[in-house]
């Protein structure tokens, strides 16, 4: 990975710490590799483990786990990832996404008041009590407006506001 791509990784975190996933499929070698690294898994109601998110072998924004991580993680790249990979945006634009898109989930963040700590668990808690209809009007426009620039910006898909 190229030094700009290992920064703009390193500045963002987003898809680690729960802020754009809830979890992590694992295939079962990958699954027994990470327990025996001593991470709390999830197992689902098939029977499948998956790495819950925030991921456990996150450390700030780095993975303590990289050479080893899963291949669902080795395989993803966000939108952004990918502009930078081809010359569309220099790092200091893509940076400057990602600090957007921080500001835009702190301001859902603060309108949750998390627990848990941290953006991905209030974004968490957000779209739960925003399906539940507990989300104040206000903290609800704003997860709406982060979701839309993260699936623009990172997730790759296109939603319209409104």
């Amino acid at each position: 990975m190229s030094s700009a791509l290992s920064t703009l990784c390193l500045h963002c975190g987003m898809c680690c710490d729960g802020t754009l996933f809830t979890q992590v499929p694992l295939r079962p070698p990958e699954a027994e590799a990470l327990r025996q690294r001593g991470l709390s898994l999830a197992v689902k109601e098939d029977g499948t483990a998956v790495l819950p998110q925030r991921c456990a072998a996150l450390e700030g924004l780095c993975c303590t786990v990289y050479e080893e991580r899963p291949e669902a993680c080795r395989r993803y790249r966000c939108q952004l990832f990918n502009a930078l990979a081809e010359g569309e945006v220099s790092l200091e634009e893509a940076k400057g996404v990602v600090d957007t898109a921080h500001a835009k989930v702190d301001a859902v963040v603060g309108g949750v008041g998390s627990a848990e700590g941290g953006r991905g668990p209030a974004m968490r808690q957000a779209r739960v009590a925003a399906a539940s209809l507990t989300l104040a009007p206000e903290t609800r426009e704003s997860l709406a407006h982060a979701e839309v620039y993260l699936d623009q910006h990172f997730r790759g898909r296109f939603r319209r506001s409104g």
